[in-house]
């Protein structure tokens, strides 16, 4: 705990920050008040001699009045120091946490509008076989399609749809668009014979919408 009564490690609140500033004010007026003390003393300051030239206490100053107030100075000024550097501190964690809370909150706000700005999917790849087409050019399982070749959302009907795409493209090159983790990506593939069932090797399934 820190003087002021607030754990350093959860000093990240203005109140927090303000509980701090308090005491540090309190300390303030502290030492000033010794400071006074000290000047209605002859003005003796914190080096000023407390003897006389021939050695001898002083006896135009109380000299335990002073002493008490020079040990007090010193150890309230050790404390003052103490604690701006645990303002220090905590401000620091504070505007660490409120740069951290922006940061989230904008990343929150762009992942969202992409969300928003990707384009309408149609099917979904819900199996792809090691070593064939589909798996050579990058297709993965949950991969979802916004364009198969020619065909999108806007005109997909079947899963003909994309089988005659299919047909009509072998040993051709087909331009996929697929959304795997919230992203667009797009994939080339090459529908061919291989040592599997059909051009791909991949199974497609239509989303429900």
């Amino acid at each position: 705990m820190s003087e002021a009564g607030v754990p350093r490690e959860s000093a990240a609140t203005m109140l927090d920050v303000q509980a701090l500033i308090d005491k540090k004010d309190e300390i303030e007026a502290q030492i000033k008040a010794y400071y006074d003390v000290l000047e209605d003393q002859k003005g003796v300051g914190m080096d000023a001699p407390l003897i006389d030239r021939e050695g001898y206490p002083r006896a135009d100053v109380d000299i335990y009045q002073v002493r008490t107030a020079r040990h007090n100075i010193v150890c309230l000024q050790n404390d003052h120091k103490a604690i701006m550097k645990e303002i220090e501190e905590a401000l620091h964690n504070l505007h660490a946490r409120e740069k951290e809370k922006r940061n989230k909150d904008d990343a929150e706000a762009q992942a969202e509008a992409c969300l928003q700005n990707l384009p309408e999917s149609f099917a979904k790849i819900d199996a792809v076989t090691p070593g064939s087409p589909a798996n050579l050019s990058g297709l993965q399982v949950g991969d979802e399609i916004v364009a198969f070749g020619s065909v999108n959302a806007s005109n997909f009907q079947t899963l003909q749809n994309i089988a005659s795409v299919v047909q009509h493209s072998e040993g051709k090159p087909l331009s996929i668009t697929v959304v795997r983790d919230n992203k667009s990506v797009n994939i080339s593939l090459t529908p061919q014979r291989w040592s599997g069932k059909g051009l791909l090797g991949c199974n497609i399934i239509p989303l429900k919408r």
